[in-house]
């Protein structure tokens, strides 16, 4: 499980533990007992937010949420990740 420092709570890191997975959840500043998490893993969670932050910024009814069903909103994320990736593509070739 990647999260964000504001996820850094001992009960949440149960939680995390207690359903079979490893957390990855760099500690806040204020942690008096900093706890230990993959940094390398951690980095790759940019791509995901970079993503995700391209497709709001480029596709208001993403941002907006108009679609109602979870089918149709999945269905315009893959639409616009394949209109961005394509964007991608073109100018790389």
């Amino acid at each position: 499980m990647l999260a964000d420092k504001a996820y850094d709570a001992d009960w949440i890191r149960e939680m995390i533990w207690e359903q079979g997975a490893i957390d990855v959840i760099p500690p806040k500043a204020n942690r008096k007992l900093p706890a230990e998490f993959d940094a390398e893993i951690y980095r790759e969670r940019n791509k995901i937010e970079r993503f995700f932050g391209r497709l709001k910024a480029s596709f208001r009814r993403i941002a907006t949420r108009y679609e109602k069903t979870s089918a149709n909103f999945m269905a315009m994320i893959k639409l616009a990740s394949i209109r961005l990736w394509c964007k991608f593509y073109e100018s790389a070739a």
